[in-house]
């Protein structure tokens, strides 16, 4: 008879106890992360990538597209509103953001990229950007870049979604990874 190992004892947390260790209401503007799919292609992946905004203290920045309000409710489980910022044009707002002192990280395979795994947690206010999932982050918008961070990927695949990889890069740049 093979010696079985002792099953470890874990506890599963209950709602209850989670609600209490929570925020008891929706974060406001903390304006220290905000996650901008700019040039956003599939409006399901708003909503979850805006879910995990709120577990990171983080806003989304999003352009106002007339179908941009319902992706962020389809897709979006919370209870309370969140930090939504709406972006009239993506590269002018982008710029005043980099005038305004903050850094701006773009999520983009690129031969200076930084691997996630690499990526310090953000000191000062940052905006990481993230490009239309098919064509990444335009041309125009890459001189407007402080950085570009890679998601290693060992995979067929070229590109995670929008949701996930911004979701990979706010938790490492929230500290919380």
């Amino acid at each position: 008879m093979s010696p079985r190992r002792a099953a470890a004892s874990i506890r599963v947390r209950t709602p209850r106890e989670l609600r209490r260790q929570r925020r008891g209401r929706a974060h406001t503007c903390w304006d220290h992360l905000v996650v901008a799919p700019l040039w956003p292609l599939h409006g399901a992946n708003l909503g979850t990538l805006l879910r995990t905004c709120d577990a990171v203290g983080a806003c989304m920045a999003v352009p106002r597209f007339p179908w941009v309000p319902e992706a962020l409710d389809r897709g979006n489980t919370l209870r309370r509103p969140a930090c939504v910022h709406w972006v009239h044009d993506p590269l002018g707002w982008l710029e005043r953001q980099r005038e305004a002192g903050s850094r701006v990280a773009g999520v983009e395979l690129a031969d200076e990229a930084v691997r996630l795994a690499d990526l310090p947690a953000a000191r000062v206010r940052t905006v990481v950007v993230l490009g239309h999932e098919q064509t990444g982050i335009p041309p125009e918008a890459l001189d407007l870049l402080d950085l570009a961070v890679e998601i290693p990927m060992v995979g067929t695949g070229s590109s995670l979604n929008v949701a996930v990889a911004g979701s990979l890069v706010l938790y490492k740049l929230a500290g919380l990874l």
